[in-house]
């Protein structure tokens, strides 16, 4: 299944946006999914996964911020961020996780940048 991320942009610090990853083909059999992302200089990181039950998990730095969520009928997942921060600055990347949501097992899409005014 090929991914397509949408919906980032500028935006000053203390906002919000709301970035979508639509798939190409059906995701309601896939378990996990999740939104990564990379900082200029740094590794790409898990941000927020989501099981094919709805069940969440987050990295400590965006916990309470970001809320993962998906919509199988559209074949798509979503990533709601408020409360922004400038750290939050980063290119944004859904791809599908392993059965142990451990490692992203999918073709990388070319993302969507997310840049946080201070």
């Amino acid at each position: 299944v090929q991914l397509v991320e949408s919906g980032g942009g500028l935006v000053q610090a203390g906002g919000s946006l709301r970035l979508s990853c639509a798939a190409s083909g059906s995701i309601s059999r896939i378990n996990n999914m999740g939104w990564y992302r990379q900082a200029p200089g740094k590794q790409r990181e898990l941000v927020a996964a989501i099981g094919r039950s709805g069940s969440t998990n987050y990295a400590d730095s965006v916990k309470g911020r970001f809320t993962i969520s998906r919509d199988n009928a559209k074949n798509t997942i979503y990533l709601q961020m408020n409360s922004l921060k400038p750290e939050d600055t980063a290119v944004y990347y859904c791809n599908v996780l392993s059965v142990s949501g451990a490692k992203p097992i999918g073709s990388w899409g070319q993302g969507t940048q997310v840049t946080v005014s201070s």
